[in-house]
């Protein structure tokens, strides 16, 4: 089922006369591409809409809104959490800062935030607000992401608190590693230097003075009724007097519908001024956000796409395709996948908005209609990562069934009560707080604290060795991790290490080093007032 929203039919009849798509793009090319990418990737709903010369000159709906077949039709208006998109307007907000004379990229984060800290002190000495959004800090990728996702319920002060024992992984400015957390601080810049939460100077300031339709920058409500239902999601909508602000969202949180994500790709593409004319923010922070600050390698897809280099600016991916500069993010959050993409050399910016956890339909979706857009044809991108999706999932499955945990090469064992009694006890992260392990029935059980329900059962395999499989199998199913016990030279059970068994960079369990203290015999005592 497809629905058209209402910037599709106001701009249709005027689009030979005004402006029209790209050419090579059509709104056959368009519909039969997104078509082939929602059946091959499964994905219930997606929006898409396309910009040229100034103007909306493309927005439909496709699907429905919910994974229940019942749901109703995504139209332009349909609200999708963007997830990482969000990043750009965080880097905007900074940059409306720069605009005022309050704030300048090259400023030290600690003259701004005298409690700024990170591990190492030389670098907090020397960090500055660009190296907040460039993804070179030196900590690890996905660092932090266990405080901002995972049912975690950190608020944004929590987890600052936590910033000082996060591991680095590489020296200073030289390694490109994907960072959320510093998103957050960046979030926290903005609110110390307004005065005001990075929710209000975002709604306000950028996406209400730019006149975004449907687009917010707190999650939907009860009684907001145009809203998309993400992978794994349940779609019950929280009251607004109950809602919890996200200490994820300076990196992730805003909710925005496919034709407001247009209106700020025409407001991007006319250099922060909206098509009625505002000047949002100036055309010299946006070429500051969309200039190269960190070189990344490139992708697997660059001789296809003569691509020679990558890099990421402040809040944006940029690269060279087909011989022309490109800007894109992409964002993923909630079972939700967005992709907002630009050719700013033909004047032309593409957004899609899905609500299914498979960047692959977005990519797919992206790379076809940026390439018609810039060279009037396109390889079958559909097939290349349907293919590859296809290709990672047998051999994650031939792993798993051959030498994977629980495998017949390496099989759970059962340990006797007395020996999971070992394991029983709280465990302290410096980063993260308190972890237990509990024994429910015939099963140890491992529960995180902050959270709203990170909690799973431990199987064991030889040698002090675990695998923990999450309870929610929606939205940590992929997310089971090794637990490594480690004991003391007397045989006691001092601490723990995780490693994530899978491919989600975000469930950042390795960056976790909790230490006992305290074990179910202790508790006891404590519980009988001994």
């Amino acid at each position: 089922m497809m629905a058209v929203s209402a910037v599709a039919l106001l701009s249709a009849p005027c689009a030979t006369r005004a402006a029209s798509l790209p050419p090579g793009l059509t709104e056959q090319t368009i519909g039969t591409t997104v078509e082939r990418a929602r059946q091959a990737f499964d994905v219930p709903g997606i929006a898409v809409a396309v910009v040229q010369d100034g103007q909306i000159v493309f927005s439909h709906g496709y699907g429905r809104r919910a994974e229940d077949k019942a749901s109703a039709p995504v139209d332009g208006r349909t609200l999708f959490a963007i997830g990482s998109n969000t990043k750009e307007f965080t880097a905007t907000a900074l940059a409306l800062l720069v605009d005022q004379g309050k704030l300048d990229w090259d400023d030290r984060v600690i003259d701004h935030m005298p409690d700024f800290r990170v591990a190492d002190p030389s670098i907090t000495r020397d960090f500055r607000v660009s190296d907040l959004l460039t993804h070179h800090s030196g900590m690890g990728q996905g660092a932090g992401d266990l405080m901002l996702f995972s049912h975690s319920t950190l608020t944004r002060p929590e987890i600052l608190a936590g910033l000082p024992f996060m591991p680095f992984t590489a020296p200073f400015r030289t390694q490109y590693a994907y960072n959320n957390l510093l998103y957050v601080v960046a979030g926290a810049l903005v609110e110390r230097l307004t005065g005001q939460s990075w929710e209000d100077v975002v709604q306000k300031r950028l996406i209400d003075a730019a006149a975004l339709p449907a687009c917010q920058s707190t999650p939907p409500v009860r009684g907001q009724t145009n809203v998309a239902t993400g992978e794994g999601e349940s779609g019950i909508l929280p009251d607004k007097a109950s809602r919890r602000l996200p200490g994820v969202a300076p990196a992730g949180g805003i909710w925005c519908s496919v034709d407001g994500m247009a209106r700020w790709a025409q407001t991007y593409l006319n250099g922060g001024r909206t098509p009625d004319g505002k000047q949002v923010f100036s055309q010299a922070s946006r070429d500051a956000l969309w200039a190269p600050h960190a070189l990344l390698p490139l992708p697997d897809t660059a001789e296809a796409t003569r691509t020679h280099f990558r890099a990421y600016g402040y809040g944006w991916f940029m690269e060279d395709f087909f011989g022309h500069k490109r800007v894109w993010h992409t964002g993923t959050i909630d079972g939700m996948v967005s992709y907002v993409t630009f050719l700013p050399e033909l004047k032309t910016g593409i957004v899609i908005l899905t609500n299914h956890d498979d960047h692959n339909a977005t990519y797919s979706i992206a790379t076809t209609l940026s390439a018609y857009a810039a060279t009037g044809t396109s390889a079958d991108w559909v097939t290349h990562w349907h293919d590859a999706e296809n290709a990672k999932r047998a051999a994650e499955a031939k792993a798993a069934t051959s030498t994977g945990p629980g495998s017949p090469a390496r099989p759970f064992i059962t340990l006797s009560e007395s020996t999971q009694q070992d394991y029983v006890g709280t465990y302290r992260d410096d980063w993260r707080g308190p972890i237990t392990i509990s024994r429910r029935g015939q099963d140890l059980r491992m529960a995180f604290s902050h959270t709203d329900g990170l909690t799973g059962t431990l199987s064991a395999l030889p040698h002090d060795l675990f695998v923990v499989r999450w309870d929610d199998r929606g939205q940590d199913g992929g997310d089971d991790a090794y637990v490594q016990f480690e004991r003391d030279v007397s045989g006691n059970v001092i601490a723990m290490s995780m490693r994530l068994i899978g491919s989600d960079f975000s469930f950042d369990a390795q960056d976790l080093h909790p230490k006992k203290v305290s074990s179910s015999f202790d508790e006891e005592k404590e519980a009988k007032g001994l």
